[in-house]
């Protein structure tokens, strides 16, 4: 299996990447659309005559993008719905309401190095439960609207922090071993990573892609944990401290929407299934870990453990 590359690279916007591609009659969700790579991916893709749909947790600031994207596209197709992944009514109400046939599904939004262990409801691991658990219960609900659409494409923003750990199925939620932030934040972009692989097997019959992604250092509200060591050592300020817009070597969020779009939209990755980007092009497998600066861990993308990654995943939803 020869790896994906395309034309682009870091440097790419997510304009760039679609340049040309005309999405007129096709329906799109971005969850965390109200800001930061999640608006750029859906100003862009309605940009492209996408009917884009922002799944947000505050409506205010969705309905607030939303007309943000109208103005600056020129197009109306942008609607607002709520979605809050860590709450199963709310994903349940989400689901129920998708009738129409479903070509783009972009996982985008997310919680990053929670400082303290924090749980839902139903005892999982915050973390976990927003960044795979609720997208998973989202996709698995969406099944019918995506097989409709007959080429759909799931995208799933992951991160090149899951290199700090794999998934520890027997521990999933930290009950028997202590917190830590970034190993509960890399295990949960683990679990986004495996559950592609495991849709890209499952759900090849329907007419179904996806692909997970890494998208790059962004200064969104994604560091809004983040103390002010964590961001110098990430390289968010300057040797004074003070707080950089765009730090060297990150991206600006149009950059960093690059490669969401282009799984998304490009037909340069038509029929690419199960594999991991970053930069616009498909990723190196690394073994062990790289210290999260690129590559993909060969553990995130094993297919055995994505078949009981999937298994414990419905379990847990009670979707089995």
């Amino acid at each position: 299996m020869s790896r994906v590359t395309t034309p682009f690279d870091a440097r790419s916007t997510a304009a760039d990447v679609i340049a040309g591609v005309d999405l007129t009659g096709r329906n799109a969700v971005v969850t965390g659309g109200s800001s930061g790579i999640g608006l750029e991916t859906a100003r862009t893709l309605a940009a492209a005559g996408a009917r884009v749909t922002l799944a947000v947790r505050d409506t205010g600031a969705g309905e607030r993008a939303a007309a943000g994207i109208r103005a600056a596209t020129g197009r109306d197709g942008v609607d607002v719905a709520r979605l809050d992944l860590a709450d199963r009514a709310t994903v349940d109400a989400f689901v129920a309401g998708r009738t129409e046939p479903l070509h783009i599904l972009v996982n985008n939004a997310g919680v990053m190095a929670l400082p303290e262990r924090t749980t839902t409801p139903e005892g999982w691991e915050t973390q976990f439960a927003t960044n795979h658990l609720g997208h998973a219960a989202l996709t698995l609900g969406l099944h019918d609207a995506l097989t409709a659409a007959q080429d759909a494409r799931i995208v799933v923003v992951s991160s090149s922090a899951h290199q700090f750990s794999p998934v520890l199925l027997d521990d999933i939620h930290f009950t028997s071993r202590p917190y830590e932030a970034w190993s509960a934040y890399g295990q949960s972009k683990t679990a986004t990573i495996l559950f592609a692989v495991a849709l890209a097997k499952k759900w090849a019959a329907d007419g179904i892609t996806a692909n997970a992604l890494h998208p790059g250092g962004i200064m969104t509200n994604l560091q809004r944990h983040l103390d002010d060591a964590q961001l110098r050592y990430v390289g968010a300020t300057d040797e004074q401290g003070r707080r950089l817009d765009v730090p060297p070597g990150w991206k600006t969020p149009e950059q960093g929407a690059a490669t969401s779009v282009l799984l998304a939209a490009s037909p340069l990755v038509q029929g690419v299934t199960g594999r991991y980007f970053e930069d616009a092009n498909e990723a190196v497998v690394v073994t062990g870990t790289n210290d999260g600066r690129g590559g993909v861990a060969s553990y995130a993308l094993d297919p055995e453990t994505a078949d009981r990654l999937w298994a414990e995943t419905g379990r847990l939803l009670g979707t089995a």
